[in-house]
């Protein structure tokens, strides 16, 4: 996950008037609801990703934004102005495509370039601020090329640049790096992150990738159905989602179906198949209300044998958020061990196992007989 640093020109305090107001915008085609009553204040100098699958609105709402779609109903208010009546060319806002929609017969420079001779910018300031874009996405030695003698990653730079040449108060990104490899995605993921932050534009990206969502957005929106689930910094969405939903989405997760047998104020027991869940916070909840309880699989241990109650966070833990089974399938990956273990329950847990030391000594295998366990902090209870 990124550490965004906050730059003169960025993020505003959070005590300031949102820079960009979406208000209970409705878009619907015939009957089916694209967008449902989406409410988000993104602050100035923020990278708002909209995050989800195919078909969950995150893309018609970006279409909102830049006037390419009309909404049923809703405000959209940029610094203070409803921007809903305004036609694309009149919104201080540029879109970057994934298809990144380069001029094929125009040189890099002659790309960047359009959209200022096309506003009719004077030709000194049009090579000024066409140079500054290139120095900054780090193209001007390529500046008399054509598009397709650019790798992929090139390309996208000389689109960020064209979309940042007339200096929008608001960019939008379209699945920005969809159209590149993985392990180019991965480095240029910051790379824009970076120039986007050196601008200080606020910005606002649709993804169904939810790793390129967590590098790059400051905060993140989580869509399903049309609706806005959950907002909040890559940390929130991950440790604390609060539905099935989310958890389920970001992130691999295990998820064990109980009901509530002890509600304190400091912890909660919960009841389930597998094992009894000993959560070491309180909740929002009553006695035998039915709930999920999820935990990642790098919070998981796997053993060869009971844990010792030295290992535990407390003594209160003993007997508590531990279960046996048997390892069905497993998955080395390098930097970490992938084991898929049927509990006795029948339930199939995933656990993750770091492999820090270059031969690692749990010498675990398929067929093993193994118990797994976990802390009570590292438990989510998911009421929904």
């Amino acid at each position: 996950m990124a550490t965004h640093t906050t730059l003169e020109t960025g993020a505003a305090s959070p005590a300031a008037a949102p820079f960009l107001q979406i208000k209970r915008i409705v878009k619907k085609f015939g009957d089916v609801f694209a967008v449902d009553e989406v409410s988000v204040d993104i602050q100035k100098g923020e990278i708002f990703a909209l995050l989800g699958s195919s078909g969950c609105g995150k893309s018609t709402l970006l279409r909102m934004l830049a006037g390419f779609e009309t909404p049923t109903s809703g405000q959209i208010l940029l610094a203070g102005q409803d921007i809903v009546g305004l036609a694309p060319y009149e919104r201080p806002i540029n879109m970057m495509f994934q298809s990144y929609a380069l001029f094929p017969h125009l040189t890099v420079w002659d790309n960047v370039a359009f959209g200022l001779r096309r506003d009719g910018m004077p030709k000194a300031q049009i090579e000024e601020r066409v140079d500054q874009m290139l120095d900054l996405v780090q193209l001007k030695a390529y500046a008399k090329r054509k598009p397709h003698q650019l790798s992929g990653g090139q390309q996208q730079r000389v689109a960020l640049a064209r979309s940042l040449a007339k200096r929008p108060k608001l960019l939008l990104l379209d699945e920005p790096l969809g159209a590149l490899d993985a392990k180019l995605r991965q480095r240029t993921q910051l790379e824009l992150v970076h120039i986007i932050e050196q601008v200080g534009v606020t910005c606002v990206m649709v993804t169904h990738d939810q790793e390129e969502a967590m590098t790059m957005a400051t905060r993140i929106g989580v869509m399903s159905e049309g609706k806005i689930l959950q907002i909040g910094k890559p940390t929130e969405i991950y440790e604390t989602p609060n539905c099935r939903f989310v958890a389920d989405f970001i992130g691999s997760v295990n998820l064990f179906k109980g009901k509530v047998v002890q509600d304190e104020p400091d912890h909660v027991v919960i009841d389930s198949p597998e094992c009894k869940h000993y959560v070491s916070h309180g909740i929002t909840g009553t006695p035998d209300m039915t709930v999920h309880v999820a935990v990642r699989p790098e919070k998981m241990v796997i053993q060869a044998t009971p844990p010792q109650d030295a290992e535990r966070e407390s003594l209160a833990e003993v007997g508590y958020n531990m279960a046996q089974g048997v390892i069905e399938d497993m998955a080395y990956l390098g930097s970490l061990t992938t084991y898929h273990v049927k509990l006795d329950s029948g339930t199939v847990v995933k656990v993750t196992h770091t492999n820090a030391a270059r031969h690692d000594k749990t010498h675990l295998t398929w067929g093993d007989r193994v118990y797994v366990w976990w802390c009570g902090s590292d438990v989510v209870v998911l009421t929904r």
